[in-house]
């Protein structure tokens, strides 16, 4: 009998510690899955946080144009005398702080030392078509200029003409957005990719080109969009579009009278410290006196040595307010 219980006691024991085996085979594997999900979480959570701090720091260093007083910029310059359907406050559109830009290669190649020693100046042109663009076509032909029309959704007829116009005489046909409305755009990045997709179709119908180039309504730096801008330029990285902010204002954004002396001077008064200068200007009903100054300023540039007229193409390099990252 005794032998039996020692039996016993010996085959209790060893499912005892059976039992035990099983429950460490499995609460070993699991606690370990525990841990490194746990720890999956932290890091990530960690790694959006800095992002997010790394973005907020970038965006704070958001440019003004160098030498110049803050600048206005309104978006929906033709409010006055043409219905832009612009929505935007003019007061939220100030930037200021910035020393430099930030450019990319978009050819990603290395020019020749002869296109190094030549300073290359982009006129470009928002907002338009207008009851100005014709006159605005007309100078630049005049003195053999091209030039980079970021234009708006105008499907009037009178308007079909000048789109051909743009293009059918050599310059850059380039996309602002359709409906210039800035509380809709920047609703999200589906409201701003539905908006630009309306205009690129609409502007292929019309003219037959295919534009790639765009600038954000305010630029990449504005001030209201609910969306952030990083992902803004995401889609359009993923769409092989490449935007262009601008180094140089000719101040015409803003809603009070500005001269055609005083643009001029906006536009040059810095030039000489860029080999690559891409000029904010505005192509609207109510922008007369950039018309006016428009001679006067290609005459200038044309006579500094070393100085270029040119529209935007996959070599220009790109100059952005705020970092793609």
């Amino acid at each position: 009998m005794a032998q039996t219980d020692a039996e016993q006691d010996a085959r209790l024991e060893k499912k005892r510690r059976l039992h035990r085996l099983r429950i460490l085979i499995i609460i070993v594997p699991l606690s370990t899955i525990l841990i490194l999900t746990a720890l999956c979480i932290f890091l990530g959570i960690r790694l959006y946080m800095v992002k997010k701090e790394l973005r907020e720091v970038r965006a704070a260093a958001v440019v003004s144009v160098p030498g110049q007083a803050d600048i206005e910029i309104t978006g929906g310059s033709e409010t006055d005398t043409e219905d832009s359907g612009t929505d935007v406050e003019p007061s939220l559109y100030t930037v200021s702080g910035v020393d430099e830009f930030k450019r990319t290669d978009i050819a990603g190649g290395d020019s020749s030392k002869e296109e190094t020693d030549i300073r290359k100046v982009y006129l470009t042109f928002d907002d338009g078509p207008s009851s100005n663009t014709n006159r605005i076509l007309d100078i630049l032909a005049e003195y053999d200029v091209k030039a980079t029309f970021f234009v708006v959704g105008k499907e009037e007829e009178e308007y079909q003409s000048l789109y051909k116009r743009i293009v059918e005489e050599g310059h850059t046909l380039a996309m602002h957005s359709y409906s210039h409305k800035y509380s809709e755009i920047y609703q999200s990045v589906e409201s701003y990719s539905a908006d630009l997709r309306r205009l690129q179709e609409f502007l292929y119908e019309t003219t037959g080109v295919w534009c790639r180039y765009c600038r954000f309504p305010g630029g990449s730096s504005n001030a209201v969009s609910k969306v952030d801008m990083h992902d803004l330029i995401a889609y359009l990285d993923g769409q092989d579009m490449s935007y262009f902010d601008w180094n140089i204002s000719s101040g015409d954004a803003a809603s009070s009278y500005i001269s055609p002396q005083n643009i001029i001077r906006n536009c040059t008064v810095k030039l000489q410290d860029y080999d690559e200068a891409i000029i904010l200007m505005h192509d609207a009903a109510n922008k007369n006196s950039t018309v006016e100054a428009l001679p006067k300023l290609i005459e200038t540039i044309q006579a500094m040595e070393d100085t270029k007229l040119v529209p935007i193409t996959d070599d220009t390099e790109q100059v952005h307010h705020i970092s793609n990252d």
